[in-house]
């Protein structure tokens, strides 16, 4: 029986090839757009280099101070870090690191924008670096304030050019030269809280964080001996905040800040009224529908207009005994037959594109894929997207009267 409607299927495209065109571009295109943008949440969200740890992670990056008429939020400070955080008895470990900022060094005359973050020592125990070559900053390098430096893989290369070792050279940056002591696996920018071209002790910052408040440039990761031990661990850090003292002087009434899971943590947004994580995933809905409702209904008036045409077709079969229910499943074959076809056209436009977004480095060392994940999911929206535009026209066709669709003929 499918093979019969597989042949029919076939012989129905070839009858109006301008109309099975349109209906493959519109099929073709949009899954492209929906399979790139899900390589990319896959890789962002899947992909685990370095903190390999996730599972017994917890990330703070925001805080927030809300009184009646005034607010304030934004990353942390290192008075927050030392005087409450690092008090925490839970964590195993404490990641600290400041977002990454941007100075100017050249070489032979060239050029080059480094991007740059503190850490703590524990930073590198918390995170699984793949080093290169050489080895992490040690605590009692932070400790000694050393003017020590990890690179990135992409910063040897464009720094030192094509040499089988830096180890124990010095790279400058912001007028101050680092003895680097590693080389890492460039992280993807879209871990901005983990990011960065090289890598410093905090203490060797020409500015100390002396900060007496709340807020600063930091972020933090907080490891739980196990993954059991994670919601006791967020437990202890809501509980800390509860008891955080307002700032004198001020209006403000309450202290947000949390302890998140990976995902939830990199969403945060610092407001309270808007998550981070409710505006992603509403954006997400409202770029899906709106990508896949214009080709639908594309596809469902070019369906209809077939239908109309076969309505001679149709009308012999009911008089033969062909039931409604049988035209209804042998339509939505044929439409889930042409869906499956623009599917693996826009497979192929996907591979070509993430090939040519990978090659073009449009978003730093972020490298797209299309793993199985990923074309599970393509095939889903292959089957969802046939299914939508094929139920209405095969609705319609099943109520064509026989007497009717006869005279057509």
């Amino acid at each position: 029986m499918l093979k019969n409607y597989f042949k029919i299927a076939i012989a129905v495209l070839k009858r109006r090839k301008f109309f099975t065109l349109i209906s493959l571009f519109g099929i073709s295109f949009t899954l492209t757009i929906l399979l790139v943008m899900t390589a990319f949440i896959d890789r962002v969200v899947n992909d685990d280099y370095p903190d390999r740890k996730r599972d017994r992670s917890l990330y703070i990056n925001k805080m927030e101070l809300r009184g009646d008429q005034s607010m304030n939020g934004g990353s942390l400070s290192f008075n927050f870090y030392k005087t409450y955080v690092s008090k925490l008895k839970t964590p195993v470990k404490i990641a600290l690191s400041t977002n990454f900022n941007s100075t100017n060094t050249y070489v032979n005359n060239k050029k080059i924008t480094i991007n740059y973050k503190y850490t703590n020592a524990d930073y590198w125990d918390v995170l699984d670096h793949d080093f290169l070559e050489g080895k992490p900053i040690t605590k009692q390098q932070v400790d000694n304030a050393e003017k020590v430096v990890v690179i990135s893989e992409d910063i040897k290369k464009e720094y030192f050019g094509d040499v089988p070792s830096v180890i124990g050279k010095y790279i400058e940056a912001d007028n101050v030269e680092y003895r680097i002591c590693g080389v890492v696996k460039n992280v993807p920018i879209t871990l901005y809280m983990l990011y960065s071209d090289i890598y410093l002790p905090y203490t060797a910052a020409k500015t100390g964080f002396s900060d007496a408040g709340y807020m600063g440039p930091f972020t933090m990761i907080l490891l739980a001996g196990s993954r059991s031990g994670v919601p006791a661990m967020q437990k202890e850090y809501d509980e800390m905040v509860s008891k955080l003292p307002l700032p004198q002087g001020s209006d403000f009434k309450k202290i947000f800040s949390h302890a998140d899971p990976f995902i939830r943590g990199y969403l945060r947004t610092g407001n309270e009224e808007n998550s981070g994580m409710t505006f992603a995933l509403i954006a997400l809905t409202i770029f899906v529908l709106l990508i896949m409702l214009l080709p639908t209904l594309n596809l469902v008036n070019i369906n209809v207009t077939r239908i109309m045409e076969r309505s001679s077709e149709i009308g012999v079969r009911k008089a033969f005994g062909a039931s409604s229910k049988t035209l209804v499943y042998q339509f939505i074959v044929e439409n889930l037959i042409l869906t499956i076809i623009g599917g693996l056209i826009g497979v192929l436009f996907s591979v070509l594109i993430i090939q040519f977004l990978n090659n073009a480095n449009l978003i730093a060392n972020l490298h797209l894929s299309l793993n199985m994940t990923v074309l599970f999911i393509g095939f889903l929206i292959c089957l969802v997207f046939g299914l939508l535009s094929g139920v209405y026209p095969a609705w319609r066709m099943s109520k064509l009267n026989v007497v009717t669709a006869l005279k057509s003929q």
